[in-house]
């Protein structure tokens, strides 16, 4: 398994939004979901994304932009609007039932520019997200092929029948369109992508992490790692150490540490269990590990729950 698919792993989108909806301007949109992620289609027309602090990104149809913070924000057909009468409207993904009370957007006709909205919200699972946050803006924005648009359309037409399976269908479709857009963006940043996204490309440190991916429990040594690449025990230590910025071994240890996070939030694992399923022979040496990178014990960080902050 690939980094990026590592960390998505745990984040899933939920009560999605697909549907012709049509904004006419002045109108204003406020989503207030706190996801950690929220991905915002504009099939046509276009508007302006207002973070809490001010920050305003502009957003046209054939685009998406993801928003990532977990902080409500805005989207208005102008960042005007939102000092002048408009129409204002209330989008969530997480609590159909209290938006339910709010009136939707409709589908308006007559002249003037509307916007069409496609809106996925992603919740989390685990904390294994949160490498993925750090390495994001606020808010990016992507160009999408001119064919998506076209078929998010259509499809919100054929979805218009609430068929059973329906929702669950178009949270993967979501899924997959969260994927999509993550891969172009980072694609796009070239050299400033994170390392763990370039360097999974590369041809001597990318088998080695496929390997510590796919395999985290396993023994591994530099010589094995450097098997996996197919190349000396020096050459991937030098490539790795240059295209990762630490050494394998280091690298494999913080990942395990992540990995430990998600495991101890499952009640029904010892702290041995999960010393084994990272890696470790023994719950000792597993507990000093974690120690010394989290600052507390795995028993005082099961214990304080979601208040334990990495370190």
């Amino acid at each position: 398994m690939d980094p990026l698919s590592e960390l998505l792993s745990g984040i899933r989108a939920e009560g999605a939004i697909l549907s012709d909806a049509i904004l006419k301007a002045p109108w204003v949109v406020r989503f207030d979901d706190r996801a950690p992620l929220t991905m915002v289609t504009v099939a046509r027309g276009g508007g302006v994304i207002l973070l809490a602090d001010g920050t305003q990104v502009p957003v046209k149809g054939g685009q998406t932009a993801v928003v990532s913070g977990g902080e409500p924000f805005r989207m208005a057909d102008e960042a005007a609007s939102v000092d002048r009468p408009h129409l204002d409207y209330w989008l969530t993904c997480f609590d159909p039932e209290a938006c339910a009370e709010v009136a939707p957007p409709q589908p308006l006709t007559g002249d003037g520019e509307a916007t069409a909205l496609f809106v996925g919200a992603y919740r989390a699972s685990c904390r294994r997200h949160e490498r993925l946050l750090r390495a994001l803006p606020p808010v990016l924005v992507i160009d999408d092929d001119a064919e998506l648009c076209l078929w998010l359309d259509s499809s919100a037409i054929d979805f218009a029948s609430r068929k059973p399976g329906t929702q669950a269908f178009i949270d993967r479709l979501f899924d997959w369109g969260l994927v999509c857009t993550l891969r172009t963006w980072f694609d796009q940043q070239g050299r400033q992508a994170p390392v763990w996204y370039r360097g999974f490309a590369d041809p001597v440190a990318g088998p080695a992490l496929e390997a510590i991916h796919t395999r985290p429990g396993k023994p591994w040594t530099v010589a094995d790692l450097a098997g996996e690449a197919g190349v000396s025990r020096a050459l991937l230590a030098k490539r790795f150490n240059e295209i990762m910025g630490e050494p394998p071994l280091t690298y494999l240890t913080e990942w395990r540490m992540q990995l430990a996070e998600d495991l101890l939030a499952d009640p029904d694992r010892t702290v041995a269990q999960v010393a084994r399923a990272v890696g470790y022979a023994d719950q000792f040496g597993f507990s000093n590990a974690f120690k010394r990178r989290k600052g507390m014990s795995p028993t005082e960080y099961r214990r304080a729950g979601p208040a334990a902050i990495s370190v």
